[in-house]
């Protein structure tokens, strides 16, 4: 079992390590460039490819558990930032009169935003499915696929892309029908319904080879964004609110998915899968967020940092629950 996760994991360290390595050569204009362009091309060739190997024959059902997750650590969230502004208040306050800038200059709106996104958005793409692939049957990678299919579409590039539109640092004012458009443009949704459309479609077998490989490249470059981002973080004062949003991704989150699942009657590999996407790290879109939209970068990154560790000490205890 080692010997198989340390072979999952080789790539995600190896293109990430690169990353970090390089970090301090490349300059902000490529990173942003990067960001941007796996906005509008990567991902959205990502979806195009995974959609069009869907087997939708699990009708609604992994659809609706990944939403309900999505929705779940969404008011968690929302929670626990409320927790650590009411204790951030009442430890300043004796304090108040020796301060010159407000209590949540710290804590800003970009910085509930990306701390919203570092709790909901997992790495169902290329961590879950990778993990699944390893730990589970090939009869239960369809429950991984739909999980990472519906967390894409209705997560990263759908409430995700509201709240990083709303929370980001915009020149102009923010109106609902700002989000309304960012979320209609989004090129991911696009191609993924397209993806399904076409599944019928027969490519040649050379066209479809160079999809599946230009996906890997996608992923290389996401993972190389990762290390880059975090060779270029800038102090530590973000792992505070940070490792908050780490135990909730990965600990607490995955365990109401495990605990609800068995109640339900659901065990076995499937409770597994379902435990492994909802406590996947913090999905390497939440980068390309921030580039797009302008978040707080170190809070993500440092989410991405600490949810990789915190999956390493969680894995154990997944499989020994509920495998």
């Amino acid at each position: 079992m080692i010997e198989t996760l340390f072979h999952a994991y080789t790539p995600l360290f190896t293109w990430i390590g690169l990353g970090f390595l390089i970090s301090r050569f490349i300059p902000d204009s490529f990173l942003k460039l990067l960001g941007q362009a796996l906005y509008w091309v990567g991902v959205p060739l990502q979806l195009l490819v995974l959609a069009r190997h869907t087997n939708l024959s699990n009708g609604g059902l992994i659809p609706a558990i990944a939403v309900g997750v999505l929705l779940l650590s969404l008011v968690l969230a929302l929670l626990m930032w409320w927790a650590v502004q009411w204790f951030m208040n009442r430890k300043v306050q004796p304090k108040q009169d020796s301060l010159d800038l407000p209590i949540d200059n710290s804590l800003n709106s970009s910085s509930l935003g990306s701390f919203i996104l570092a709790a909901i958005l997992g790495n169902t793409g290329f961590v879950g499915l990778t993990l699944t692939q390893v730990l589970a049957s090939p009869e239960n990678n369809d429950w991984a696929v739909l999980f990472s299919v519906t967390n894409n579409v209705v997560g990263t590039y759908g409430i995700a892309v509201l709240i990083a539109s709303y929370f980001g640092n915009r020149e102009t004012k923010n109106h609902w029908w700002t989000q309304l458009w960012d979320l209609i443009t989004v090129p991911s949704l696009w191609t993924f319904f397209i993806g399904l459309n076409t599944q019928f479609v027969k490519l040649p077998e050379v066209v479809e080879l160079g999809l599946e490989q230009a996906v890997w490249v996608v992923i290389a470059f996401a993972l190389s964004l990762v290390g880059l981002r975090l060779g270029r973080m800038k102090g530590w004062k973000s792992l505070g609110i940070a490792s908050i949003a780490s135990v909730l991704k990965v600990l607490i989150v995955p365990a109401i998915v495990g605990l609800g699942a068995t109640y339900l009657g659901v065990i076995g590999e499937q409770r597994l899968v379902l435990v492994l996407m909802s406590g996947t790290p913090t999905g390497l879109s939440v980068l390309i967020l921030a580039e797009v939209y302008d978040l707080d970068r170190n809070l993500l990154a440092s989410s991405i940092a600490l949810t990789f560790v915190g999956l390493f000490l969680a894995l154990p205890l997944w499989l020994f629950w509920f495998g």
